[in-house]
């Protein structure tokens, strides 16, 4: 009976973490949980030394951005592109303890524990490949609009970078533009992906 009693206990709680860590919202087959949205919440929060915030404007920001890394992650398994190995997130994660004061202390606070970053680190370090490999060889900026660009900004660029020469300035304005093309290609790509993408919204206030 002892036995009996302890299993239904154990059932019961089961079903009760079930019950809480509800269906947010399913993004075509992905499903997005609420225990997703708050722990990408707190690690963000954490990663940026904000005050953690759990209110529903944070809840919805972040619905929607796990919304963009679900069709992220499916063009990445489909396309067949590099991740990120936990060995690399592992030298992240190692080199973050390292220049934060109080990391185990500040991780309890936020509520998150190290596999949380651990997993989190390797999925930056793999979006942003990505990124570089779709996007990046199609940024093509002509040489007009580079000249025009860095004569525009060459005061600014001069006075971030005093000791560099005229050439290297040239090449921090084409990676800028290059940057600001590669993000235009990406958030035009994940506009499309959105508008072929069935999403439900299980949660109020999400959408």
């Amino acid at each position: 009976m002892r036995i009996f009693l302890g299993l239904l206990l154990v059932t019961q709680v089961l079903a009760k973490e079930e019950l809480i860590d509800r269906i947010a919202v399913v993004c075509g087959t992905t499903v997005i949980k609420d225990s997703d949205i708050d722990r990408d919440i707190r690690v963000t929060d954490f990663l940026n030394a904000q005050p953690l915030v759990l209110n529903q404007a944070a809840r919805r920001r972040t619905a929607a951005k796990l919304l963009d890394q679900a069709l992220l992650k499916q063009e990445i398994r489909i396309g067949g592109y590099e991740v990120a190995t936990t060995q690399e997130a592992n030298s992240q994660l190692a080199k973050l303890a390292r220049e934060t004061a109080a990391f185990g202390v500040r991780l309890s606070k936020y509520g998150i524990d190290e596999a949380d970053l651990r997993e989190h680190l390797r999925w930056q370090l793999t979006v942003l490949r990505f990124i570089d490999a779709r996007f990046k060889p199609a940024a093509v900026i002509e040489d007009a609009a580079l000249n025009t660009y860095y004569t525009e900004h060459k005061t600014t660029l001069k006075r971030q970078h005093p000791n560099d020469t005229d050439e290297k300035l040239h090449a921090d304005a084409r990676d800028i533009l290059v940057g600001e093309e590669v993000n235009r290609l990406l958030f035009s790509w994940l506009d499309e992906q959105r508008k072929q993408t069935k999403v439900t919204f299980l949660e109020d206030g999400l959408a």
